[in-house]
């Protein structure tokens, strides 16, 4: 059977470390998982038990493509506890996911062919999206004394029809200031291309809180997600905000594509917003955590880093260990029990030098790994 051009995207080099992970895990070795984006805590105890009574009262059926209205509603009103920017409940929109947002934005926004900027190193799916949607994914290869972040001075000239930031950043975990991001929106407006924030890790910030773009402008698309703060990653419920003149753009597309995100995930994320107390409890594992590896990884080896300002990743330089990041992953996992992610994931042209570390589960695991990474590279 034949297969379309679209179809040919590259794999998730971190799914494919989880499954080395998970086969040597069913051969009975402990295995300490740095590799995979994920909290290493549920869905806050108030989400299920929302969701308990929901399907007591009643089945859970479609909701309309938009979501249901009380989530958005609590969604716009968080933008303005966390921000102060007054949102209209009207230009949220609820996804399955950030990944469905992603679909939803670049097919309302570009055509096949456009060419969209990325920075590199960058989360890898948006490029594969972009590539399957027959659009043209621009790496922007960032510089270190930009802490890894695009700068205009990386796409000046360039003819791209959008441009789509991450702050915080996977893998890095840096972020934009007010400046920097309204420097990027400003050379966007200039050239009349299209912006995207993927904000899908505000609320996970250590020493200042994130710039939503949406301080800055209402021209924009916003895409966030409940998987990372509010620690759901399998109920793939996610939100995008959107000008008021493209809500029922995307409604038309989700509609088609989608239907609706699931009722069940509405109903639990909802919910999820008021667990303050739980959320905040991650947050402290997650600062634990944090203090561990900058302090850990340099004193096994690994003193390549850019500090993150929030997620829960460091992005290492390994280039004086190795020119094979892949390699290094798959020696470390094999003779350290450590599951560690090669930087190719985020940048294709020089990931062969990096690996990303998540600090994202138990403060004792993050513990543990450091000292089997320690000891490895001392062997090594």
């Amino acid at each position: 059977m034949r297969n379309s051009s679209r179809s040919r995207v590259d794999p998730f080099i971190v799914m494919d470390v989880m499954q080395a992970a998970s086969a040597a895990e069913a051969a009975g070795r402990h295995i300490i998982h740095m590799e995979v984006g994920q909290p290493g805590t549920g869905a806050p105890s108030g989400a299920a038990r929302a969701l308990s009574a929901a399907m007591q009262e009643g089945p859970l059926g479609y909701t309309v493509a938009l979501g249901l209205p009380a989530l958005r509603q609590r969604i716009a009103r968080m933008y303005g506890d966390w921000y102060g920017v007054d949102l209209d409940p009207a230009r949220v929109v609820i996804t399955s996911g950030s990944s469905a947002g992603f679909i939803l934005a670049f097919t309302a926004l570009f055509d096949s062919g456009d060419r969209v900027g990325i920075g590199a190193p960058g989360y890898p799916s948006y490029r594969q999206i972009l590539g399957a949607l027959g659009m043209v994914p621009v790496d922007l290869p960032t510089a270190e004394e930009n802490r890894y972040q695009p700068v205009h001075a990386d796409f000046a000239g360039m003819d791209l029809r959008g441009l789509l930031v991450a702050s915080p950043a996977n893998p890095t975990g840096t972020m934009l200031d007010r400046a920097a991001m309204g420097a990027l929106i400003e050379a966007c407006d200039d050239t009349g291309a299209s912006f995207i924030s993927d904000e899908i890790y505000h609320g996970i910030e250590y020493e200042k809180k994130a710039v939503t773009a949406l301080e800055i402008t209402d021209e924009c698309y916003v895409i966030n997600s409940f998987s990372k703060y509010f620690s759901m990653t399998g109920w793939r419920v996610g939100w995008m905000v959107v000008p008021e003149a493209q809500v029922r753009v995307v409604e038309r597309i989700a509609q088609n594509m989608f239907i609706c995100a699931p009722h069940a995930s509405h109903v639990a994320a909802l919910a999820a917003m008021d667990c303050t107390d739980e959320l905040e409890a991650n947050m402290d594992v997650y600062r634990a955590n944090r203090a561990l590896m900058l302090e850990g990884l340099p004193l096994a080896g690994f003193d390549r880093i850019a500090p993150p300002d929030g997620g829960f990743y460091v992005y290492a330089d390994v280039s004086a260990i190795t020119n094979d990041s892949r390699a290094l992953a798959a020696e470390i996992l094999e003779k350290a029990g450590v599951a560690v992610t090669p930087g190719l994931d985020f940048d294709p042209a020089r990931g062969h030098k990096t690996l990303r570390f998540s600090y994202a589960r138990s403060t004792d695991d993050i513990r543990e790994g450091l000292l089997r990474l320690a000891t490895f590279m001392q062997a090594r």
